[in-house]
């Protein structure tokens, strides 16, 4: 493993994206137990991506417009789900600790779903993991599923940490609705603008 593919998925990683968002919005939302989980979330969310490349179903979607297409609209309508259902949680700038929240495994499936419905993230591993593998290594099936575990130990890493900061702001904040609102305005209209981006990309 070389210092230019750690250094080069710290970079991919920590850029932020939909899975960045959703766990700082869990980590401020409900706490540094939800962040951590929507971390792990997030990172499990790569095995179907790894896999993917590791078996050359990237290739299909690589090829196939239109596979390649219907995930990416299914990763679209997703993260307006998402941008909709976070305008209406009240529960982000209730107080009371009795309210209802999210189970673990709600917020790990919303994580592993924001990863998935992801088509560039496949066409990434398709791509970026080859350049790492040496041109007609034995043990190459092997060492791209040992940079991928690589990978998605930064993954968790990174999105940890962004849990972990802002769960230490939730404090600062949970008990000021107005603030919490337009925080509540913010993310949803992160989702929005990220669904935006994620419509324009082509192969």
């Amino acid at each position: 493993m070389s210092l230019a593919f750690l250094l080069t998925t710290l970079v991919v990683v920590a850029t932020p994206g939909t899975g960045a968002v959703y766990t700082i919005a869990a980590g401020l939302s409900r706490g540094t137990r939800a962040g951590l989980v929507a971390a792990l979330g997030c990172m499990l969310g790569v095995i179907p991506h790894m896999v993917a490349a590791i078996t050359g179903l990237a290739a299909v979607l690589h090829t196939s417009a239109v596979a390649f297409q219907t995930i990416k609209w299914l990763g679209v309508l997703y993260l307006l789900l998402l941008a909709w259902q976070t305008l209406r949680d009240s529960s982000t700038v209730d107080v009371d600790e009795s309210a209802p929240r999210a189970t673990v495994s709600q917020v790990i499936r919303r994580a592993v779903l924001i990863n998935l419905l992801n088509p560039k993230l496949t066409i990434f591993f398709f791509a970026f993991l080859p350049q790492f593998v040496p041109a007609g290594s034995a043990r190459a099936t092997a060492t791209m599923v040992g940079l991928s575990l690589v990978f998605m130990a930064v993954t968790f890493v990174v999105f940890a940490l962004y849990g972990l900061f802002a769960s230490t702001m939730r404090d600062r904040v949970i008990r000021r609705p107005r603030v919490m609102t337009w925080l509540r305005r913010v993310f949803s209209g992160t989702y929005v603008l990220l669904a935006g981006r994620l419509a324009l990309q082509s192969r």
